[in-house]
């Protein structure tokens, strides 16, 4: 099985908790693509769209939004929600089936990092129109909530990472490029005559079940609960305890800080 599909793979069986818990991606990067773009786009393509949460956020933007996504599970959620303008197929990064020149803009929401760097920006320089951009969307976990949710959050990511790393099943299952590598990789393609990185942050609400769900929503924390689940039951236990003690039944504020990487293409690329 290629590299490919053991990352598509890796987000099977959860996507009714990806979908409820995870962010929709902010207004923010749309007003900063529109004002690079010059105008609204009348294509986008959202790659590795997962169910679709950041391609929503185009609808009444742009005049038509094509989600890429490998995973059955993910894109079935997303698939309930295309319209006469928002569709989805089942394609990989460096292959796409799309035409030639076609898209204003190419967006990868937290989806970047699962994709060969290389091969999926040739990809994006083929499909995008002179002058398109790219962006590469991520946020940085956990969410600014308090610090002591932050605290368990961190305790319990940091024993994923270190489970990853140590079994040979679940640290050969994947390939995972690093984000902090994303603007490196954009310049060095050579397909841009404008790159820089934004940071900026929004504020959703969340309850407590959505904070806890939140870490469940990643494909490193599923991997583990499928194989090994003994390996982090009582970590588990520990972060739900202090996640309990930290928030009542009452709705309450988060913050998720973002990292944009954008580039404008070259002319003639």
């Amino acid at each position: 099985m290629s590299s490919k599909q053991n990352n598509a793979n890796r987000f099977s069986g959860f996507a009714d908790i990806y979908e409820n818990a995870r962010p929709k991606v902010p207004r923010y990067p749309v007003d900063v693509i529109c004002r690079y773009l010059g105008r609204a786009p009348r294509l986008v393509v959202d790659m590795g769209c997962g169910t679709g949460l950041s391609s929503e956020i185009w609808q009444g933007v742009s005049e038509k939004i094509i989600g890429i996504e490998p995973s059955d599970d993910m894109r079935s959620i997303a698939e309930k929600k295309a319209n006469s303008k928002m569709s989805f197929i089942n394609a990989f990064s460096d292959k796409t089936g799309l035409d030639s020149s076609c898209a204003d803009a190419v967006v990868c929401s937290q989806s970047f990092h699962w994709m060969e760097p290389e091969s999926t920006l040739n990809e994006i320089n083929r499909i995008l129109k002179n002058n398109g951009i790219f962006a590469a969307i991520d946020c940085d976990w956990p969410p600014v909530a308090k610090w002591e949710a932050e605290k368990a959050y961190a305790r319990l990511y940091g024993k994923v990472l270190e489970i990853e790393a140590s079994v040979p099943e679940i640290k050969e299952s994947f390939i995972r490029y690093p984000k902090d590598k994303h603007l490196e990789n954009i310049i060095k393609s050579g397909y841009f005559t404008y790159v820089r990185e934004l940071l900026f942050s929004n504020a959703e609400s969340c309850t407590k079940e959505r904070f806890r769900n939140i870490i469940l929503s990643q494909g490193s924390t599923q991997t583990i609960l499928k194989k090994y689940p003994e390996l982090i039951e009582k970590q588990l236990e520990e972060f739900n305890e202090a996640i309990n003690s930290c928030f009542d039944s009452e709705p309450f504020n988060i913050e998720f800080c973002y990292r944009m990487r954008i580039g404008v293409k070259n002319i003639g690329c």
